[in-house]
């Protein structure tokens, strides 16, 4: 176990998933998160808590919690950049995109720290004006961003010295990674500071917070590799320490 570096935890609130679920006898629409998320923030040293998107009460919320993480998921609707969707833009859930949006800029002017994951790291570069690929493989020819549905890959990332990212995790990782889409216009405030060999943005920072950076890849799926989870602990201990 990782110490958070306080006598307690830090809570570590986590956007989750609202989709149709079977369990039991029960077929209904729920709210989810996959185990890996909950079992690394744990781990990290956070206590998770679960966040289901809500129609208000994002700073209720941030009163509540010491960190954020900001899941994977469906894609963001693409006219919340301005763009029409491509043939390939799986389900998109607007009142998840809504609900994130407002509770990322919600836990910015209060610098909550937040680690953005796959989606996560989109949400933030949306949430300040940046645009997505909506078809990584059409540009990029590259499949190991998600090789099969439902099956990770693995990425090579480069990521710049002097970045708190490299603080943390050094200057080259080989990372879990499912996506089909990827950062395409940088929103101005970002800084960009990772990326893989074929060009694909996997890293980005706001330099002007405490902690907050987005990663394109999915650390959770990676259980020997609690570092960017213990980085988030430490950020967010100090706020109840």
């Amino acid at each position: 176990m990782v110490s958070s570096g306080c006598d307690r935890r830090p809570v570590i609130g986590v956007s989750t998933y609202r989709e149709r679920a079977r369990w039991g006898v029960w077929d209904r629409e729920a709210t989810l998160l996959p185990q890996p998320y909950v079992s690394m923030v744990h781990r990290g040293g956070g206590v998770p808590v679960l966040l289901p998107s809500l129609p208000d009460s994002e700073d209720d919320v941030l009163s509540a919690v010491d960190g954020l993480v900001l899941a994977g998921g469906a894609d963001i609707d693409p006219r919340r950049y301005g763009a029409s969707p491509h043939q390939t833009v799986q389900s998109t859930r607007p009142d998840r995109d809504d609900w994130e949006l407002r509770l990322l800029r919600a836990a910015l002017e209060t610098d909550v720290p937040v680690l953005g994951i796959c989606r996560g790291a989109q949400v933030l570069n949306v949430a300040f004006g940046g645009t997505l690929n909506q078809h990584l493989p059409e540009t990029s020819g590259h499949r190991g961003h998600r090789p099969e549905p439902g099956e990770f890959g693995r990425t090579a990332v480069t990521l710049r010295g002097g970045s708190r990212v490299a603080g943390v995790l050094g200057e080259h990782v080989h990372v879990p990674c499912h996506h089909h889409q990827a950062l395409d216009g940088i929103a101005p405030v970002l800084d960009v500071v990772g990326h893989a060999v074929d060009g694909t943005v996997e890293a980005v920072e706001l330099p002007d917070r405490h902690f907050a950076l987005g990663v394109q890849w999915h650390p959770e799926e990676d259980p020997d590799d609690l570092r960017l989870f213990a980085a988030l602990a430490r950020a967010a201990a100090p706020r109840r320490a």
